[in-house]
């Protein structure tokens, strides 16, 4: 009987290596049916990120339908989503590199429809009627100032934009009526967000395509409305939180009515467009989704409201699902123990028929640490939420008595959320003797406004609370080593982050991915999206005290352990100069620091070397500073500062 080495946590040898996690990975999203053909996209690192679309004819047979260079992908608020539609065999999609709008016709080659002329177009919607595709529009045409948004009609035959709707500062999910009559929209103005107020409109259709005056049907007053979706029977179903919770409604002849009131969250923050929250199923009935307590839960739904049926899925998530001719339902969807697939799903019987995945290295189940849901007190009086995974590999154990290091993964937004499904970053690391906890922080979705709202104000202490908030209790219950604990997040993820490092010093190393530290300069700096933001989570602009006080940059003094920098060169949201103010002042001070630049990359990393340089970086360097050597050959980074 062989014997299992004894090696300490982080010295683990590990099956889940960089090259598994890129090589021949894809990532899966919005899944289209049209017909009996289907359509998703597929996002690949060992393209460098590309997005292509792809087509599953009614035989079976799959084939990329947008060869390279194009990038299947939109701008549009610079996060993008609804980079294409199909209707009867035909597609129009946006382009990355140019931001034009393209046409796929069968038997034909890839043809421009619209110009290159500084506007941005995303979330179609087809409009046969007026022979007509109906879009969000972004135009950056205008030098100085904000770009300007508008809902535009763009003409299938001669590409002739036309706005229909403008006036507010942002657009969301134009959607026509399936009798081509009427119009449902979202918009919303700054300071807000969409998850904070936004209204939903409803509009008639005029025989030229003119629009009549529009009726705000839901939102507004403090409330989020969105994710409108209209029925065969000319209702129209969509999100709102009236009481708090985004729940489902359905408006019908005017009458607003719920179909399944309860303090749980069938919405989300949205940060990219093209979503849909409900799913119209052949029998009639609606898919949906819903998060309780961090936890998802699927249903089906009577669009009457009244009746709704739990499902017995092993999901924790679907990201895109379209209803299937048998009845069934196509999703992209993962589990606690495996990557997302695209699947097609009989809902009667539950059963499972995978039609692509997002990688073809199967994992060993043993090898597999699954999320363990915790709640715990902040110690100013809340509770926050978090998934725990404890170091799991049955090759290797650790030292009698010694306790493993932990990963405090902070999710970005700071409006998101994490959520429980099989993540292969913190496999990296669980599988290699390391703890990961990924924090739900007040502030995140998934747990209705009141727990949302609670970073109003507080963003840079809220959030930095429940991270070491999950630190004291994991090491209370004796789980992890308090001495020996890294932070790591991206974006809104990497501010939290660096205010940790700034303000408490619950933690030994930190690294930021494309992460915040002048919050002014953020405000002054970022697109327009987020460009009030900050208004709500930090202060108004007059305040500018207040954005000193909780900018990591303005307080070096508290830095005291080593910090890793990543960061894209081509990054339009977070700036490259907000890393590379930090890393220059830390380093003047003498604390250890490594800085990565990734020149060709925007806000996160798509290519696959890149992806893997940043993944085994921070290990090695946490590996410096935590007292562990990782098993895996990895080229070093330069320290700058004290070595």
């Amino acid at each position: 009987m062989m014997s299992v080495p004894v090696l300490p946590y982080g010295a683990w040898p590990s099956p889940i290596t960089t090259e598994l996690l890129i090589a021949g990975t894809v990532g899966l999203d919005d899944v289209r049916c049209d017909g009996a053909d289907l359509y998703w996209l597929e996002r690949r690192p060992s393209e460098q990120g590309r997005v292509v679309l792809v087509r599953r004819s009614a035989d079976g047979t799959i084939r990329d339908l947008t060869p390279p260079p194009f990038n299947v992908r939109t701008r549009v608020h610079e996060y993008g989503g609804g980079a294409y539609v199909v209707s009867q065999g035909h597609v129009w999609f946006c382009s990355f590199q140019d931001n034009r709008v393209y046409t796929i016709e069968p038997g034909a080659p890839i043809r421009a429809l619209t110009a290159g002329d500084g506007r941005r177009y995303a979330d179609f919607t087809v409009d046969p009627t007026h022979n007509r595709l109906v879009a969000v529009c972004e135009d950056h045409r205008k030098t100085g100032g904000e770009p300007v948004n508008a809902i535009v009609a763009i003409a299938l035959d001669t590409g002739a934009v036309t706005p229909l709707v403008q006036g507010d500062d942002f657009y969301a999910a134009p959607r026509v009526s399936p009798e081509g009559g009427r119009l449902a929209w979202v918009s919303w103005n700054h300071p807000d967000m969409p998850w904070d107020q936004a209204t939903l409109w409803v509009a008639d259709l005029a025989g030229d395509g003119g629009l009549a005056e529009p009726v705000a049907v839901a939102g507004g007053s403090g409330r989020a409305a969105g994710f409108p979706r209209w029925l065969t029977d000319g209702s129209l179903v969509f999100v709102d939180d009236p009481d708090g919770w985004w729940n489902l409604f359905r408006r019908i002849d005017g009458e607003i009515t719920p179909l399944a009131p309860m303090a749980a969250e069938f919405g989300g923050p949205m940060w990219t467009l093209g979503r849909e929250e409900v799913e119209p199923l052949a029998n009639g009935r609606l898919l949906a989704q819903f998060v309780e307590e961090g936890t998802t839960r699927f249903v089906t739904l009577s669009p009457g409201g009244g009746d709704m049926q739990r499902l017995d899925l092993p999901y924790t998530d679907i990201a895109a699902a379209a209803a299937a001719p048998d009845g069934g339902v196509y999703v992209v969807a993962e589990t606690v123990d495996r990557l997302a697939v695209l699947a097609h799903v009989d809902l009667e019987t539950g059963a499972e028929t995978v039609l692509r995945r997002s990688t073809g290295n199967d994992l060993d189940p043993a090898v597999i640490s699954t999320a363990e849901a915790i709640r715990f007190p902040t110690g100013d009086g809340g509770q926050a939420h978090a998934f725990y995974y404890p170091p799991r590999n049955p090759g290797v154990r650790a030292p009698a008595g010694e306790k493993p290091p932990l990963l405090v993964r902070c999710h970005g937004g700071p409006t998101s959320a994490t959520k429980a499904g099989l993540n292969l970053t913190h496999q990296y690391y669980t599988s290699r003797g390391i703890a990961v906890v990924d924090v739900n922080y007040r502030g995140s979705t998934g747990f209705g406004r009141t727990y949302r709202e609670a970073l109003h104000g507080r963003w840079g202490e809220v959030d930095i609370t429940d991270c070491c908030a999950a630190v004291d209790w994991l090491v209370a219950q004796g789980r992890v080593d308090g001495d020996r604990v890294a932070i790591s997040g991206g974006s809104a993820g990497g501010y939290t982050v660096l205010a940790a490092l700034a303000f408490r010093d619950t933690f030994r190393v930190g690294a930021s991915h494309f992460g915040i530290s002048d919050l002014s300069l953020l405000a002054a700096e970022t697109h327009k999206f987020e460009s009030r933001y900050l208004d709500r989570l930090v202060a108004p602009p007059d305040r500018q005290d207040v954005y000193r006080a909780r900018s990591p940059i303005h307080h070096l003094e508290g830095f005291s352990c080593p910090v890793i920098f990543f960061q894209g060169g081509e990054d339009h949201v977070v700036p490259p100069n907000q890393a590379e103010r930090m890393v220059d002042a830390l380093e003047a001070r003498g604390i250890p620091v490594a800085y990565v630049l990734f020149p060709e990359e925007g806000h996160g990393f798509r290519d696959g070397a890149n992806i893997k340089r940043a993944l085994e970086g921070q290990l090695w360097f946490f590996g410096r500073v935590l007292g562990f050597d990782p098993a895996d050959p990895i080229d070093p980074i330069a320290i700058r500062g004290r070595s």
